[in-house]
């Protein structure tokens, strides 16, 4: 069980520090106004979407 947490951890940082060169990509929506901000990551969410859909395509094809 402890392997498993850790595998997942490891896994949580690639994910964020894939994130931070992704985190702005043109195509994302971000609204300022006041001292209110609203940022919605359209074009990351898609970017992930296909690697994520790739990745469980290539881990189904193994199984």
């Amino acid at each position: 069980m402890g392997k498993v947490f850790i595998v997942i951890g490891v896994i949580f940082i690639i994910i964020g520090l894939i994130w931070g060169i992704f985190g702005k990509l043109p195509g994302d929506i971000s609204f300022r106004k006041g001292n209110v901000s609203f940022h919605f990551p359209i074009m990351t969410s898609i970017i992930v979407s296909i690697i994520l859909t790739v990745i469980f395509y290539v881990i189904g094809k193994f199984r």
